[in-house]
């Protein structure tokens, strides 16, 4: 895993909570090295672990640049620290002039771009609007947009979204136009445990109880109709708790990131989703408690073996493919590879979700 870059700012102050001052942790081992490892290993001819691992390199250089954005106090910043691996961020601030308003984190080949909250002051609002505009108009070397996809992070315990809406609507999916933004937007309510005044959170369960379940499920209905009554589209939002510290108190774990996650995943172009496999957050706490709609954890996993699948598949593989039903996943693998493969893959998985 290459070493993140360094930029030196003096915007940031000692109290800012992305400035980390603390030692990094050891260096883990990229899913990179892993899947190349296991490629070296197979009993693949020379050629074809040439073929695969030529693939995973071009893979290898894809980058992943997410944008959060929302209003003051919404949580932004604790959702960040909360599914990424932080500890070794690097801050910086917008390449240029014009979008100096936003703050840049590097994790190897991921980029958070985090904008000031909204809500503080017209004259404010719209500095900060038009560095946004400016930033989701920027291309990549290769001609594609260069944020891949947008967190909108509400806070659920305020009636005052106002200003969430007037960005979604007038600046966000205008900006994107609706095709992208039906792909490339997520809307989340955070801070969804004190929704109700901090009433009906089952703090033994961590997770709301049937009341406060319902007032959320309520609650994010009318912030989707809401948009789709504005603007024609069908956003789904995803309520959930980053964990917060309390004084005095140890730190409430989050509550709903998995299903996060995997919006966040599926909003990813498949061909990147690896970068966010190196940069997950490891704290198997943070992961543990969801709405059980689904199995979000399983369903995580599954993605990344089918970008795997991608990543390193060609036609001559269709000789060697072992169906979905063997590992309960979708998609194919190469037979002659699957077990290492799949063994690296659920690993990492497991090792951050806890046992799967």
């Amino acid at each position: 895993m290459s070493e993140p870059k360094i930029i030196e700012i003096e915007t940031l102050s000692p109290d800012d909570p992305f400035l980390f001052t603390q030692t990094p942790p050891p260096e883990k081992q990229s899913i990179y090295e892993l899947l190349e490892d296991e490629i070296m290993k197979s009993d693949l001819p020379d050629s074809e672990k040439t073929k695969k691992l030529s693939r995973l390199l071009k893979n290898r250089e894809k980058k992943v640049n997410l944008m959060i954005t929302g209003a003051t106090g919404a949580g932004k910043s604790s959702t960040v620290n909360a599914m990424f691996h932080m500890e070794v961020a690097k801050i910086g601030v917008g390449a240029d002039p014009e979008t100096a308003e936003l703050s840049r984190y590097e994790l190897d080949n991921l980029t958070i771009w985090d904008t000031p909250g909204l809500g503080d002051g017209a004259a404010k609002d719209e500095k900060i609007t038009r560095s946004i505009i400016r930033k989701l108009n920027e291309a990549d070397e290769h001609c594609d947009p260069l944020i891949d996809m947008v967190l909108v992070v509400l806070d659920a315990s305020t009636k005052d979204l106002g200003t969430s809406y007037s960005l979604i609507n007038n600046v966000l999916i205008p900006c994107l136009g609706k095709k992208a933004a039906a792909e490339r937007i997520i809307v989340a309510l955070n801070q969804s445990d004190i929704a109700m005044k901090g009433a009906h959170w089952n703090a033994e369960k961590n997770e709301p109880d049937e009341v406060l379940s319902a007032f959320l499920d309520e609650k994010a209905e009318s912030v989707r109709r809401r948009i789709r009554e504005s603007t024609g589209l069908d956003l789904r939002p995803v309520c959930y708790c980053a964990g917060y510290k309390e004084a005095g108190k140890s730190q409430r774990n989050p509550y709903n990131l998995t299903r996060l996650f995997y919006c966040i995943i599926r909003s990813i172009p498949k061909d990147k989703r690896l970068v966010l496999a190196d940069n997950i957050n490891d704290d198997a706490d943070n992961w543990m408690y969801d709405d059980k709609e689904s199995d979000y954890r399983k369903e995580t996993e599954n993605e990344f073996f089918d970008t795997v699948w991608d990543c390193i598949a060609d036609s001559a593989d269709t000789g060697s493919e072992i169906g979905g039903e063997i590992l309960g996943i979708p998609g194919k693998i190469a037979g002659g590879i699957i077990g290492g493969i799949a063994g690296a893959v659920r690993g990492i998985f497991s090792a951050v979700f806890g046992t799967i």
